[in-house]
């Protein structure tokens, strides 16, 4: 599956330290790799934060699936995604 990053989770990506940054794309090119992604993301319970979300440590990707696209529509810590 192809990912893309809305204009504000590139933003977020972006503001996160290098190392942090580093970890999270190459966790994302590993899932993009695979032939299920979904199979790595949890659904999530409230839907005004997209459906899907990749758990990476502290740090949370939520996500939609349109036309067998990931569309990324946050990035952030996990104490501060959901608000």
């Amino acid at each position: 599956m192809k990912f893309i990053f809305k204009e504000s989770a590139a933003r977020q990506i972006r503001k996160l330290e290098q190392p942090v940054r580093i970890r999270i794309l190459k966790k994302l090119q590993f899932y993009a790799s695979q032939e299920n992604p979904l199979k790595f993301a949890d659904s999530i319970k409230d839907s005004r934060f997209g459906n899907w979300k990749f758990r990476l440590g502290n740090y949370r990707v939520l996500f939609d699936i349109k036309e067998n696209k990931i569309i990324i529509l946050k990035i952030g810590d996990r104490k501060e995604i959901y608000k």
